[in-house]
C-alpha cells in the first residue's frame, strides 16, 4: 500500500489514501484520528500529524479541539454537539471506577499512555481529564511515579 523506497514522503502517501476516503463524505463527518492513522499504517505518529496537516491545510478537513477531526470546514456543515466535553466524560469513567473499588486508594491509576489508546483521544484530552481529577481530590500525582488514587477521606463530598 506505502511505498517506502519511492520518492514520495510517506505522510503525502497517507494523506492521499485519506483524501480519497473522505472525498465523498458530507461536511461534519468524522475522520479517523492521528492514533487511528498510526495503527493502521503502522508509522510514526508524527508522520499521522504530518499527513492531516496536509489535509487540514488544504481545508479538506479540520478539528475541533477535544471533539476531534471531522470532514470540510468547521463552517460548512455543524457538527452534533457533545453535551459533556471528551475531558470530562474520561474524568467521570475514571472516578466511577474509583467509586465501584475497581482502582483502590493509594494505588496507581492508567497511565496516560493507556488512557489515550484506550480513550482514542488526544494526550492533552488525558491531561485535561487528570488535572480535572487533582482538582476534585480523587487523584494526586507524585513527580517520576504517576498518578494514584486519592485516600477515601480525601475524595470529594457528595
Amino acid at each position: 500500500m506505502l511505498d517506502y523506497d519511492g520518492d514520495t514522503h510517506v505522510y503525502l502517501q497517507i494523506a492521499e489514501i485519506i483524501r480519497g476516503r473522505i472525498s465523498g463524505l458530507a461536511p461534519g463527518h468524522p475522520v479517523p484520528s492521528e492514533a487511528d492513522i498510526q495503527n493502521e499504517f503502522g508509522v510514526a505518529r508524527t508522520t499521522a500529524r504530518r499527513a492531516m496537516h496536509v489535509l487540514r491545510e488544504e481545508g479538506l478537513i479540520y478539528t475541533a479541539q477535544g471533539e476531534g477531526t471531522f470532514v470540510g470546514a468547521p463552517d460548512e456543515a455543524p457538527r452534533a454537539q457533545r453535551k459533556t466535553p471528551i475531558f470530562r466524560q474520561i474524568a467521570a469513567d475514571i472516578e466511577q471506577r474509583i467509586r465501584s473499588g475497581e482502582l483502590q486508594p493509594r494505588r496507581p491509576i492508567p497511565g496516560e499512555t493507556r488512557l489515550v489508546q484506550q480513550h482514542d483521544v488526544a494526550r492533552e484530552t488525558v491531561r485535561r481529564a487528570m488535572a480535572l481529577l487533582r482538582e476534585q481530590g480523587w487523584i494526586y500525582t507524585v513527580p517520576q511515579r504517576g498518578s494514584f488514587v486519592s485516600p477515601e477521606e480525601s475524595w470529594p463530598q457528595t
